[in-house]
């Protein structure tokens, strides 16, 4: 609602100021090393960094800096090989977000200068009246502050949400990486150990050709063999899948990369959720100041310039008119920053169940690596036992094969644990988001 205090002054003041703010936020927008793009010396467009912890109001963000110090844990090797691929080919568009959030903070920085429109009205007497109104808002308890601290925010959360991005990009490509790299060294089991089944496939055929053993043993043995040969084409089959997906993903061919490599344990990064919580929480607090204001009148002043002169004024508004809910409205304003906070809260315990659940994940595959790899060593000696005995006719192949097969078993096994304790660790640290370095988010 609005209740005018007539006073002939401000006009000139006004619109004075609002040219030169025009002005002056022109000249920003080309200046700013927040924006999305900023004009070199030959006047052509050229990118900057997507993050900047300096923002358009000339404060700096802690939240972009910290993210901006972030380094990648990744050692130099088939990780970063793939990491720099799929970063490479990495479309952005989380990017593209937070383009959006800083131009709208560039804009609400100026939200304090004046503002310059025309208006137009049409008479009782269907005569149009049209008018230049210059209009500068000398006190509006904190609105405008707290949008620019909106706006501020708000390119924290989007910033926060690219790192996010980032990182989990990297995880998927590292995954199907691990996945091609896991199913290759299952399948290289079975290629290895094909050639001892197939003489026990070739003995058995010979025993039951002389007599000496009947058709349901032969037909064992095939069965054991046919699986073998059936396991290995699914894990090439697999490998090839997994290859492919990471080749769609990836600037460059990966296909000569192999292995993995440790990362370390004791990581101490904010987890990306919780810091993104925390901007949101920051941007609710905002929104809850901005709200309150709206309800509180304030004081604009207002020049009008018309064909018959101008008029100047002050004029008492509030955004929001009051009625019955206003009281439900302000409490509700003010409970929003208590929410804010109590989603902090829950996101951090969430992240911390999650890193603690990772974590014993990590330390169970661990042990059964560790236990695994006992077990297939004795496995395989008990074969070569067995096998020596079945060659003094002390053990029939039967006996043996089935030896055989679980010693099979537990090399395929101890071959694809390290590729299960690899794909935890990342996840770890992608929660942590530490598999990017800072300054190529």
């Amino acid at each position: 609602m609005k209740q005018p205090i007539r006073t002939h002054s401000l006009i000139a003041l006004c619109a004075l100021v609002a040219l030169g703010g025009c002005s002056a936020s022109s000249d920003s927008v080309t200046r700013s090393p927040f924006s999305a793009t900023a004009l070199g010396a030959d006047g052509v467009a050229a990118p900057v960094p997507a993050l900047d912890a300096e923002t358009p109001d000339g404060t700096a963000s802690e939240v972009i800096a910290n993210l901006l110090t972030r380094r990648s844990i990744l050692p130099q090797g088939p990780y970063t090989q793939v990491s720099d691929a799929v970063l490479a080919a990495n479309a952005r568009a989380a990017e593209a977000n937070l383009r959006a959030a800083t131009l709208r903070a560039e804009a609400r920085s100026k939200n304090w200068l004046p503002t310059l429109g025309p208006q137009v009205s049409l008479t009782s007497l269907g005569t149009i009246v049209t008018s230049m109104v210059v209009e500068q808002v000398l006190f509006d308890n904190g609105r405008k502050k707290a949008e620019r601290a909106y706006a501020k925010a708000d390119v924290e959360v989007a910033a926060v949400a690219l790192a996010q991005d980032t990182n989990d990009r990297v995880l998927d490509g590292l995954t199907l990486y691990l996945n091609a790299q896991q199913a290759e060294a299952r399948a290289q089991v079975n290629a290895s150990a094909m050639s001892d089944m197939e003489h026990f496939a070739w003995i058995m055929e010979e025993r039951v050709k002389g007599g000496v053993s009947n058709s349901v043993d032969r037909m064992v043995v095939q069965q054991k063999l046919n699986q073998m040969q059936a396991d290995m084409a699914s894990d090439q089959e697999a490998a090839a899948a997994a290859r492919a997906e990471l080749a769609a993903m990836s600037a460059k061919p990966l296909d000569g990369v192999n292995g993995i490599a440790a990362l370390p344990d004791e990581l101490a990064a904010t987890p990306l959720a919780v810091v993104k919580a925390e901007a949101e929480a920051s941007r609710t607090v905002a929104e809850a100041k901005a709200a309150r204001a709206g309800f509180l009148p304030g004081i604009t002043a207002v020049g009008n310039v018309a064909k018959g002169g101008f008029d100047a004024g002050l004029v008492l508004q509030s955004d929001e008119g009051v009625g019955f809910g206003t009281g439900a409205a302000l409490a509700a304003a003010a409970q929003q920053a208590a929410a804010a906070d109590a989603r902090v809260a829950q996101t951090r315990e969430d992240a911390e169940r999650s890193l603690r659940a990772l974590e014993g994940e990590l330390a169970s595959l661990r042990r059964q690596q560790a236990q695994t790899v006992t077990l297939a060593a004795g496995a395989e000696e008990n074969y070569r036992s067995f096998a020596a005995q079945q060659k003094a006719g002390q053990r029939s192949v039967n006996d043996v094969v089935g030896v055989f097969e679980s010693a099979v078993r537990l090399r395929r096994e101890a071959a694809g644990l390290p590729f299960d304790v690899a794909r935890v660790e990342l996840r770890i640290a992608a929660l942590r988001g530490v598999l990017v370095d800072g300054d190529r988010i």
